[in-house]
């Protein structure tokens, strides 16, 4: 391989590398960070979606509604301990992000919940899906999938 070969092919390496890293999407003042969800054992009918929302706005909005070709229905919910005992419930009015905060959907806490899934969701193949705002309205987003038990994203920013 000649020299120029070599720039061209290692550029493209690190251009793709800097794509499959990019993983924030955008919709009106809202910034999603990193959507992610965990492999599933073969014949599992849940999983759950994870994600951070950041508010640069100066008004409040509300996570309505996810959509996505992987599940049957989805919903969000929050799971918290309450007098020692862990509970789970779902969150039909949403989930509101205050201006200037960031609300965090992690394992433990809030989180999307994909229910009735119409497959396995396998490690290294990402989940397209849809979050629909109150206000921001609807963006596209792709949910990577990280092993089976991941506690946290592959990779932070």
């Amino acid at each position: 391989m000649n020299k120029p070969v070599h720039y061209l092919a290692a550029a493209m390496l690190i251009l793709t590398s800097a794509v499959a890293l990019a993983h924030d999407f955008t919709v009106g003042p809202l910034k999603i960070d990193h959507p992610w969800t965990r492999a599933t054992p073969s014949g599992a009918k849940v999983a759950g979606g994870y994600l951070t929302i950041q508010n640069s706005g100066s008004v409040p909005d509300r996570l309505v509604g996810v959509s996505s070709e992987i599940a049957g229905r989805i919903e969000i919910h929050e799971m918290a301990v309450r007098d020692g005992i862990m509970t789970m419930r779902p969150l039909p009015e949403g989930l509101v992000v205050k201006p200037a905060d960031k609300a965090e959907l992690k394992p433990g806490g809030y989180h999307i919940m994909f229910m009735d899934l119409k497959r396995p969701v396998r490690e290294g193949e990402p989940v397209k899906g849809t979050l629909q705002f109150e206000k921001a309205g609807t963006v596209a987003v792709e949910f990577a999938v990280q092993g089976i038990g991941a506690r946290e994203p592959g990779h932070k920013h």
